[in-house]
């Protein structure tokens, strides 16, 4: 990479980050510190942590497309200034209907696509995919900052405080984009950074890929309805100071034991089996955490599973999407599972919080398993994914007869999809790295 392009990466990476640990933030806590507020129910805590998810999953799409008609920064940066008014808007309230309005004008802040299409534009094809994992590393360390440092944040400021955190984030990552993000001097058509309209179609009505996209949807709606009353559970038998490295300690752990098992899906190809296995796991984390008002111990287990799981799930999903989606999709596959992925964290908060309500602690735990086991089944019946990888060829400019191009790539060894953008000069590429003549590719361009 450029220094331009590093910079861009890291900077762009950083927005992620801080827009990520401000919505994160609140799901270990929020149970716990609106016990006083006007209209607190189960219900409405449900509701409140799911919310962002209902104008994220909305405006997720049509934000990245307005960046395309506006500009990037700018939209990027109305996306962070609703998020900050959002927070403010939630650090004020006296009721738990502030509390979801704030929730839903900070989800309104949908600037994921913006971002991604701003670091299309400000790094070249072949440094693109690098630039893409960076930020996808980013949201995942996000997240696990955010179940440590929320309980920290509420413990010493109170549910104001972490909002009016959360809003401090916002100002710093508008901040590092009028400052530090460079300003692209094009704006490059990237299929691996857009949704492209016309692709929406192929997506859905790809089995295969839907099979995913309800999977990741899964995944989060179990996760925010988990949220609704886990936080309640540890206080049982541990103080609200405690639960920041109760959380360190478990997704840490988690984390360390699920990375060997990505390695070892890939390596020896068996993601099919592993992905399978962690769907399991949920169910055995369900089990545990039933048994968890009896004893802590069990809680502590089911989450160290849960998050054992979760943790591989969310790291394997993307992967898989980007393997079995056609290539120069991806972008459009991708807008469609973000958008897929927060609906699942609405409903999740939402439904979680009314089936407590209702059913108590088992009538919440009845409606995480009943989509898991529908995933599960999904899962077992799924095709085994190919083991392949997305390339971007910047193709020389002196080749003539693009349309030639594309059946030339083709015949090269390991390459099994292509698609060619000749205005671009680009080409995308499905190809398997074990098989790949990478010195006849290179002959096109630079990969």
């Amino acid at each position: 990479m450029s220094f331009v392009e590093l910079k861009a990466a890291i900077s762009l990476t950083l927005v992620f980050v801080f827009r990520m640990l401000g919505l994160f933030m609140v799901l270990p806590v929020l149970a716990l510190f609106t016990e006083d507020l006007q209209g607190a129910s189960p219900a409405t805590v449900g509701l409140a942590i799911g919310a962002y998810g209902f104008s994220q999953a909305l405006l997720q799409i049509p934000f990245g497309w307005m960046s395309d008609r506006w500009g990037r920064k700018p939209v990027i940066l109305m996306g962070l200034f609703i998020f900050l008014v959002g927070s403010l808007v939630a650090a004020e309230a006296t009721s738990m209907t502030d509390i979801i309005i704030g929730r839903i004008l900070q989800g309104c802040g949908a600037i994921s696509g913006a971002v991604t299409a701003l670091m299309a534009d400000l790094t070249r094809e072949q440094n693109r995919t690098k630039a893409m994992a960076m930020i996808g590393m980013g949201i995942g360390v996000a997240f696990g900052i955010a179940m440590v440092v929320g309980p920290m944040v509420s413990n010493a400021w109170g549910l104001s405080g972490l909002f009016i955190s959360n809003g401090m984030m916002s100002v710093v990552a508008m901040l590092i984009v009028l400052f530090v993000v460079p300003t692209p001097v094009v704006k490059r058509r990237d299929l691996n950074s857009s949704v492209d309209r016309s692709g929406l179609r192929q997506v859905f009505t790809d089995r295969q890929l839907l099979r995913h996209v309800s999977g990741i949807f899964t995944l989060h709606f179990v996760l925010m309805a988990l949220f609704v009353f886990i936080p309640g559970l540890l206080s049982h038998d541990y103080a609200q100071s405690t639960h920041g490295s109760i959380y360190l300690a478990v997704i840490g752990g988690s984390f360390v034991l699920m990375v060997p098992m990505i390695i070892f899906s890939e390596k020896q190809r068996r993601i099919k089996q592993c992905y399978s296995l962690s769907i399991v796991m949920l169910f055995m984390a369900f089990a545990l955490i039933s048994q968890g008002e009896l004893n802590s111990i069990w809680l502590l287990a089911g989450l160290f599973l849960f998050f054992f799981g979760f943790n591989f799930l969310e790291a394997t999903l993307p992967s898989l999407v980007s393997k079995i989606s056609p290539a120069g999709t991806r972008g459009t596959v991708m807008g469609v599972y973000s958008t897929s992925q927060f609906l699942g964290a609405a409903l999740g908060g939402s439904i979680g919080g009314l089936s407590l309500e209702a059913g108590g602690l088992a009538g919440a735990l009845v409606v995480c398993t009943i989509p898991t086991a529908l995933w599960w089944w999904l899962s077992v019946t799924m095709k085994q994914p190919p083991y392949v990888s997305t390339m971007v060829v910047a193709l020389h400019s002196e080749l003539d007869e693009m349309g030639t191009v594309s059946e030339r790539l083709a015949c090269i060894a390991g390459v099994q999809e292509v698609t060619v953008l000749p205005a671009e000069k680009t080409a995308y590429l499905k190809v398997d790295k074990q098989l790949l003549d990478l010195s006849s590719l290179r002959e096109f361009g630079h990969c």
